[in-house]
């Protein structure tokens, strides 16, 4: 395995303890990614840590510092947080097991591979992988990561788990603050039939591998025509919004198929949670 662990401790279900390790199952390696540059000189801006008082700092010097009034923090060196010990710190401990259907979509954030370690915790973790299989269950637990304790959910996934943190209570925004002011509006059945049908045409089996980034398609082609001595112009035309009075129109040539992408043929793929 050649990416390096995210994090490693144990797992743990009652009784039975594995020791694992966590890896992001996300990159983003390909992503265009950008420098702050001073066009007069053409160089790459570098930013220099500073004190007001005494000037620049080397970032090997610096604490982390919480500010409890104006100008006055508690100071924390690496040592500080390696006191503040959890039993989620080192151990992801299953608590809770709930149906997928449970947990909003809204809840679910990044991915990580649940890898057991080499050795005689392999067969503990087969364990409870399959009994987590058998009951066809999502796994609870926590775990502190990136200097956070967050809730975790558990799934299997082949020969292995994903583990999903998921977002706290507090951090997803009330739907009702946005909603509240959509206008009641009754859709015409009419219309509705319509569209049903424009879906039905449209449906497909999830690909992953169709989709590409088209505008970080676009950044790469702008930098190709800057680089060549060009102005890069990668222009698109925004639709007009449909009105009411040509919509029923707009559905009647969908449905026909005027415009319409063809839709990728059906066929497996894994589940895909959102986050």
């Amino acid at each position: 395995m050649a990416t390096r662990p995210t994090w490693q401790g144990h797992m743990k279900l009652s009784l039975v303890t594995c020791p694992v390790a966590l890896y992001t199952a996300t990159s983003s390696a390909g992503d265009v990614r950008f420098h702050l540059i001073n066009p007069a000189t053409n160089n790459r801006i570098r930013m220099v840590t500073t004190d007001p008082d005494t000037g620049p700092v080397e970032r090997s010097d610096l604490v982390k510092g919480y500010e409890v009034a104006k100008d006055e923090y508690v100071l924390f060196d690496e040592a500080d947080f390696d006191k503040v010990r959890l039993e989620s710190t080192k151990t992801i401990s299953i608590d809770q097991f709930v149906d997928e259907g449970d947990i909003d979509r809204l809840y679910w954030d990044d991915p990580f591979y649940v890898v057991p370690e080499k050795g005689v915790g392999v067969e503990a973790f087969a364990v409870i992988r399959e009994a987590m299989k058998t009951a066809g269950k999502i796994a609870l637990g926590q775990l502190v990561l990136r200097g956070k304790e967050r809730q975790l959910a558990l799934e299997v996934h082949g020969k292995g788990l994903v583990a999903y943190t998921l977002r706290a209570h507090d951090e997803v925004k009330d739907a009702d603050d946005f909603f509240d002011d959509i206008p009641e509006v009754k859709a015409d059945a009419d219309m509705v039939e319509i569209a049903a049908r424009i879906i039905g045409q449209k449906e497909a089996g999830f690909d992953p591998t169709r989709f590409h980034d088209r505008y970080d398609e676009a950044l790469r082609e702008m930098i190709l025509i800057k680089q060549k001595g060009g102005k890069g112009v990668v222009a698109v035309a925004e639709p007009d919004d449909t009105n009411v009075i040509d919509l029923m129109a707009a559905l009647k040539a969908s449905l026909k198929g005027r415009g319409a992408a063809k839709p990728a043929p059906k066929k497996g793929a894994p589940k895909k949670k959102a986050g």
